[in-house]
């Protein structure tokens, strides 16, 4: 029986709702408007009219990452973002001189109030294999992770192995070098891949071996070549990623938001702590104070 509504006269052939000057006979399974082959859409029962179908989708619950957040997009929305921004930044340092010498992670700079260098330089790189192995990382390694912590957990645990290592470049690096590229950020990502992986029960075998084969990269590459690697920017970004990605990954779900974010905001407070207390050492060796 059709609805009320658009019951029509036994004379007159029914029409499509969307489509008056085509005649049909199908009704929507749920609204009961008649619609045409072009409007139909599959149902469990029958067929539905456009309409009816973006509205069940519209309130439709949203699909979750495993440990927390939801998924907004089926696409990895924030690592396609993270490798344009990257990209874009190396083409305007490559136009400009000024944007390496403003940006980059230089301890002088960072002591003298500059604290965004910690944040710009992980996104600049010194040439383009140095940004292409860096994004053919990210490529890989993020969809997954973007998959299973949700966007917004996994920009989190993005921005703090970048900042992570960035800290790390800053306590430990001689005092007047300079430091940029996103690998700290992509350290992370591959320690919180195995994090992750080992928590869903995968093959942590393939990771492993990557993290190993990097490492030793960072320390042997040094050895054998003039140009120099920030094994510091690496570890640091490593043991970041891991960390934060544990406490994502094994929080309690009764408390798992809390502990989440009361976590990232502990260890973004350490790093400023750590910041200060570096660049108060750095003023009294130089005795500046």
């Amino acid at each position: 029986m059709s609805h009320p509504q658009y019951r029509q006269s036994p004379a007159q052939a029914p029409t499509c709702y969307r489509h008056p000057d085509r005649q049909t006979y199908v009704q929507c399974t749920r609204c009961g408007r008649f619609i045409c082959p072009e409007c139909m859409r599959s149902a469990a029962v029958g067929h539905q009219c456009p309409d009816c179908v973006g509205q069940a989708a519209r309130s439709a619950p949203r699909a979750r990452a495993p440990f927390g957040g939801r998924l907004s997009d089926s696409k990895p929305v924030v690592t396609y973002t993270l490798i344009a921004v990257n990209v874009l930044a190396f083409l305007l340092q490559s136009t400009s001189g000024q944007v390496e010498r403003e940006f980059v992670l230089w301890t002088p700079g960072v002591a003298d109030g500059e604290w965004y260098r910690l944040v710009t330089a992980a996104f600049l790189h010194y040439g383009a294999m140095h940004l292409l192995f860096n994004m053919w990382a990210l490529y890989v390694v993020g969809p997954p992770l973007e998959m299973w912590l949700g966007q917004l957990r996994y920009g989190a645990l993005y921005a703090l192995s970048a900042l992570g290592g960035s800290v790390l470049v800053y306590l430990l690096s001689p005092v007047n070098a300079a430091t940029a590229g996103a690998s700290g950020a992509v350290f992370g990502l591959f320690g919180a891949m195995f994090v992750v992986a080992r928590r869903l029960n995968l093959d942590i075998r393939g990771i492993a071996a990557i993290i190993i084969l990097n490492l030793v990269f960072t320390f042997v590459y040094p050895l054998i070549s003039s140009q120099g690697i920030s094994w510091q920017g690496h570890v640091g970004g490593l043991v970041t990623g891991a960390a934060i990605a544990a406490v994502y990954a094994y929080a309690p779900a009764a408390r798992r938001n809390l502990v989440q974010a009361g976590v990232t905001a502990a260890v973004l407070v350490l790093f400023v702590v750590l910041v200060v207390w570096r660049t108060e050492e750095i003023f009294t060796l130089f005795g500046v104070r």
